[in-house]
């Protein structure tokens, strides 16, 4: 019997190939969606739960009131953990990171350039259950001068030869480090990754403090210990430890510092919460969103639905062909529970097939999928046992649901009707049904489509908005410390050359908060007794050069120049500066600002705000100050061969020191990478949205064909009566026009919704327009148009000989 099963089955595969072939179709693009998106998710959820005690380890982080804002820093000082840990005994354990970029390191000819090192506590791999390939994990990093290093790393330097031991070159001043360990990787599902950990005992031994930051601190607690109780006592903290060095360093009152007990909030971070929770200052890595989880996992089930949807309106339009066949099966002694297991065959053989193609999909489009979502989800961990046991499953329980409505719908038809000629798919009921999923997959889909065009939108003003500097034509030149005194001489000798228009020698490049200071600092003012208005600023260093090179315009008074041995002590200040110090009213040239408490500076000009981080950032205080900062050199070009140039420059710096390897970036290039992550949003609600469409319209489809077959006689009359193929087209279509209306307008107020809230995380934002809302509109109900106009003329053109003449 069960032969016979799969016979019929594939038989009617056979027969109805369009239908089987767009049921297939369907299904597979909804399971592949499932697949991937379950992959993306199950890794964002898997972050850092690898280490032992997981659940254990938390990570100080500083709340901190500051310019009537708060920020949420996700390092603290130096002092803080080891105070956390002596004061309080449920706390086990403390161990510290401070990560290290771009730095040089060499061993004997061979030189890089690392972008992940850290320097870190003697128990930090231990703590996070890192194993050691070599060397002991419990006192490889308790020495000065050690290292533990990745075996990857380890191959750089060393080939094949053994790394234990060796000795290696780190930094400007060539500093020795030996290694002492060797691990195989830091995990990808972790959210730091680094390729070797300097030891923390090689930091300078100045006493170290608490108001400060810089320091990735996690504690491991007792497991009867409530993180919340514990972040209730860190005020005791604060007023014993922070209250004094605010005091000292800004020259205020014991009153007046004591307010930092409430502007000063250490608490508690789980480690399993920090990628997809954690959204402070400075992470060690971008971090993903839970909310992001949520929308692709919803999205993920309406994808999968809608191909189930699919896959029943397809197999209900097409069951009035098979009316006779099930009249006859019945007739013949077949009973209900096997036309049910008939059906229900039929649907699993065809899910199955789906299943095979999306899994070679899967196979096919996971590197691009890794590339996109910046993950490293390999074929293996997909296609494990387990996972194959999971979609093996999956396959029987989608079949069974995609397969239960039909199956139950034409087992229990009547027998005197579908015999007569009727249909066993008739009544009102189930013909809203379909009409109400397809008007729920429209929905979906015109919410995707004005999901893509307002962050298209969005990105495209943050990519072309005015940021208040000339990034065009401008060549970074990284690591110039590396020449040494030379640093400014080579910089002299590029001014000289035809195509340059300007060059400036600072480390603070206004994309990316490269080597950026911050202080607290205020206005001075005379015979003032209300106090003065404190506000934490930003600090660059540059020279004298730099606003001229970087095109940066002045809206008062003048830049830094080599003609004013006063400027030493001057400053220059932006907009934002200048009206949070209290300053927007009066001209601010003149006035003294006072930093840290001590150290004054006289205000000779104010420089028109610019963006120097993501337009989700608003622009902060920042305040320039005249001083050689050795890290970069900016170079405003007019050449129109880059190529050329950079030969060039090349050239000129191996003649200065051919051992440091030149490294260069542009300006603009580093600008777009600050809004990769709104590509990416970009780039997937896209993706989702061509999805969504093509498997609506599939749905749509299916219900045109549907329809059509119902009202094949109707149509075979009018045609008869002398309807045109116009006419019968716009009756055919006009149903279907209705729904996809119905659709847009439930859409509009929930995608608006969706919209709003999500560019509210930019401090500078596009408005949602009506036109976004229409053009999604017009796009679906063009689709739909397009995808119904083929069934309706196929409807319209059939010859009503055919259609009538059973009657």
């Amino acid at each position: 019997m069960l032969t016979n099963y799969f016979k019929i089955s594939w038989r009617n595969l056979m027969k109805n190939k369009v239908f089987s072939f767009i049921n297939i179709v369907g299904l597979a693009v909804g399971i592949t969606c499932c697949i991937l998106i379950a992959a993306f998710v199950t890794d964002e959820l898997s972050y850092d739960r690898y280490p032992a005690l997981a659940n254990q380890i938390h990570r100080v982080e500083l709340h901190l009131t500051e310019n009537g804002g708060i920020t949420d820093f996700s390092t603290v000082d130096a002092a803080v953990g080891p105070g956390i840990r002596a004061a309080f005994p449920e706390v086990l354990a403390v161990t510290r990171l401070v990560p290290w970029s771009q730095v040089f390191m060499r061993y004997q000819d061979k030189q890089f350039k690392e972008q992940s090192i850290a320097m870190a506590d003697s128990n930090f791999l231990e703590t996070f259950s890192i194993p050691m390939l070599e060397g002991d994990i419990k006192t490889a990093l308790k020495e000065p001068g050690s290292v533990v290093v990745t075996k990857a790393f380890a191959q750089k330097y060393f080939g094949t030869s053994p790394a234990m031991g060796k000795a290696l070159f780190f930094g400007k001043g060539q500093e020795v480090r030996k290694v002492t360990g060797v691990i195989d990787r830091t995990p990808a599902n972790t959210h730091f990754q680094f390729d070797a950990f300097l030891s923390m005992a090689d930091l300078p031994t100045k006493s170290p403090t608490w108001s400060n930051v810089g320091f990735y601190t996690y504690l491991v607690l007792n497991k009867a210990a409530d993180p919340q109780k514990l972040e209730a006592k860190f005020p005791q903290l604060v007023a014993k430890y922070v209250v004094p060095e605010i005091k000292a360093d800004m020259g205020v009152s014991m009153a007046e510092a004591h307010k930092s007990v409430n502007i000063f909030r250490f608490f508690l971070m789980p480690l399993t919460d920090i990628h997809l929770h954690s959204a402070s200052k400075y992470e060690l890595a971008a971090n993903g969103d839970i909310n992001s989880v949520y929308i692709f996992s919803i999205l993920a089930i309406f994808i999968l639905l809608l191909a189930i949807v699919n896959f029943t309106n397809l197999s209900t339009a097409g069951a009035a062909g098979r009316s006779k066949e099930i009249g006859i099966r019945k007739v013949m002694g077949s009973v209900k529970t096997q036309l049910i297991r008939q059906f229900l065959l039929e649907s699993t053989l065809l899910t199955f097939i789906a299943l095979l193609l999306a899994v070679f999909a899967v196979c096919l489009l996971l590197p691009s999928f890794n590339e996109l979502a910046g993950k490293e989800i390999s074929i293996r961990s997909l296609l494990s046992v387990e996972s194959l046991g999971m979609l093996l499953a999956f396959g029987i329980f989608v079949g069974i649901l995609a397969g239960a409505y039909p199956a139950f719908l034409l087992s229990f038809s009547k027998i005197t009707t579908v015999l007569k000629g009727g249909s066993a798919v008739q009544t009102s009921r189930r013909s809203n049904l379909r009409s109400g999923l397809v008007v729920f997959q429209f929905a979906v889909s015109g919410a995707l489509i004005v999901a893509t065009l307002v962050t298209y939108q969005q990105l495209h003003f943050m990519q072309n908005k005015k940021v208040g500097f000339d990034r065009d034509q401008v060549l970074i030149i990284q690591d110039s410390y590396m020449l040494g005194q030379n640093e400014p001489v080579f910089k002299q000798q590029l001014q000289q050359d035809s195509r340059v228009i300007q060059a400036s020698l600072s480390g603070n490049i206004p994309v990316g908060m490269s080597n950026m200071d911050g202080s607290v600092i205020y206005a001075k003012r005379e015979n003032d007794t209300k106090g003065h208005a404190e506000i934490t600023t930003h600090i660059y260093h540059v020279d004298e050069d730099y606003l001229k090179t970087l095109g940066m315009e002045l809206t008062e008074g003048r830049s830094f120049s080599k003609d004013f041995s006063t400027d030493s002590t001057a400053t220059v200040i932006n907009e934002t500066a200048a009206r949070e110090l209290g300053l927007g009213n009066t001209s601010p040239l003149g006035k003294t600002i006072v930093r840290s408490g001590q150290h004054e500076f006289t205000i000779i000009g104010v420089v028109k705000d610019f963006h120097y981080a993501s337009a989700r950032q608003k622009i902060a205080p920042l305040m320039m100050l005249l001083g050689r900062n050795s890290g970069a050199i900016i170079v405003k070009v007019k050449a129109a061969d880059m190529s050329d140039v950079v030969a060039s420059f090349r050239k000129q710096w191996e003649s200065f020191n051919p051992s440091a390897p030149f490294t260069y970036s542009f300006l603009d290039d580093r600008f777009a990478f600050l809004y990769k992550t709104e590509q990416k949003t970009s780039q997937l609600f896209t993706v989702f949205a061509v999805i969504s469409i093509v498997i609506a319209c599939l749905g749509l489809f299916g219900l045109a064909a549907f329809t059509a077959e119902q009202r094949t006689k109707e149509i075979g009359v009018r045609k008869v009566l002398g309807a045109s193929v116009v006419s019968i087209i716009a009756l055919l279509s006009k149903d279907f026009l209705k729904l996809v209306l119905i659709a847009i307008v439930l859409a509009v107020p929930v995608a608006w919704f969706a919209m709003d809230r999500w560019l509210d995380d930019f401090a500078y934002r596009i408005d949602l327009s009506w036109w976004m809302f229409a053009l999604a509109g017009l796009l679906a109900v063009g689709i739909a148009l397009l995808t119904v106009g083929f069934q309706s003329v196929k409807a319209a053109l059939m010859n009503p000989v055919k259609s009538l003449r059973s009657e």
